[in-house]
């Protein structure tokens, strides 16, 4: 992939609410040749960090490799969302935060304020697709459109087989049954980058913007990309949206999307492609990007997000600096990035990588 600020974006193959520490499980490689971590630079202590669900499962990974290597340093993250990590971090009790958003002009103050000396900033770390899963009995294949999926979320369609669906899905019998559709309840980045999505190609039936928190009528909610993952699996004639990560485990149908150039299957190589005419809009170390939502490309899936690492340019003390330094540092290697593809996620391209190594040797 490559990355110019304002520039084009060229794809290239993308390949619990309680805190995460060193315990591995089934997806967590061990320390060793195959994550780099003999090449650490380890450092000691004790940091704090919260935010993203989306990034949960990178996060545990990550934390079991550096931790094995560096038995020294201990890393908590609490996958509590992206709105509760920015404000974790704004307040002084964490030393960064993950957010599927990078920060909002109105963040961005009182984030510059916690740092004293720089300002915050936004390292994107983690490339991972939205899904939107669902649980049909007997569907193995459905497709949507921005409009579509705009009506459902906001409780304008209601029925599996409504007249909307059913043109988009010729030859699938769908049940008439009530949609149960699940959302975020959390303030969340996975939300944000939803309602972005709507906003920016439904063509107008979205009418509720993007936030963080969900504001149409109608659905449940349910806590963290995993939260509603469960509330699927559970709940037949559902619907929703999360990490495609969170699909990994099998038992859930991924949409397919028409954007309006064909429907598109969600994976690696099809997310990798609608993130062509994304553009860097941050500047210095500060690397939020803007992802066009709407394109039409045949052949790319167009719900994408990139997970942020937050934290401060400067102003970072002791251990929060050492650690958060030094772990970054891990993340954003050949090696950190390298573990991602087998947990669903996709690696940050080449050129974009660079830029992010750059940064984070910038923290001080």
């Amino acid at each position: 992939m490559k990355i110019t600020r304002y520039g084009s974006l060229v794809g290239v193959a993308m390949v619990a609410t309680l805190t995460l520490t060193a315990c591995g499980s089934d997806n967590t490689p061990a320390a060793g040749s195959s994550t780099g971590t003999s090449s650490i630079a380890c450092k000691t202590g004790s940091i704090k960090a919260s935010g993203s669900s989306a990034q949960k499962n990178a996060m545990a990974a990550w934390i079991t490799a550096y931790q094995t290597a560096c038995p020294g340093a201990t890393i908590e993250y609490s996958p509590s969302g992206s709105g509760a990590g920015i404000a974790d971090f704004t307040k002084g009790q964490v030393a960064f935060a993950g957010s599927d958003s990078a920060l909002k002009p109105e963040e961005q103050g009182p984030a510059d304020a916690r740092c004293k000396t720089g300002k915050a900033i936004n390292i994107p770390m983690v490339v991972g697709p939205i899904a939107v899963a669902y649980n049909l009995s007997g569907v193995s294949k459905l497709v949507l459109t921005p409009s579509v999926l705009a009506k459902i979320f906001s409780n304008q369609i209601t029925k599996w087989d409504d007249a909307a669906i059913t043109a988009l899905n010729p030859g699938v019998t769908l049940p008439s049954a009530t949609i149960a559709q699940f959302h975020r309840s959390d303030s969340s980045g996975t939300s944000d980058n939803f309602t972005k999505y709507l906003t920016a190609a439904s063509g107008g039936a979205w009418t509720f913007d993007h936030s963080k928190d969900w504001t149409a009528p109608g659905g449940q909610g349910a806590k963290g990309s995993d939260g509603v993952a469960a509330a699927l699996k559970t709940t037949p004639n559902s619907i929703g949206y999360i990490e495609y990560s969170f699909t990994k485990e099998g038992g859930l149908g991924v949409a397919q999307i028409d954007n309006g150039g064909g429907a598109v299957t969600l994976s690696p190589e099809t997310a990798a492609k609608a993130l062509e005419a994304a553009t860097i809009k941050g500047t210095g170390n500060d690397l939020a990007l803007t992802l066009d939502y709407a394109t039409k490309d045949p052949g790319a899936y167009p719900i994408v997000l990139v997970t942020y690492e937050i934290t401060c340019e400067k102003g970072l003390t002791g251990a929060d600096l050492d650690v958060t330094k030094s772990f970054l540092t891990y993340t954003s290697s050949d090696a950190g990035q390298g573990i991602l593809t087998g947990l669903g996620y996709g690696p940050l391209p080449a050129s974009l990588a660079v830029k992010v190594r750059a940064s984070v040797a910038a923290i001080s």
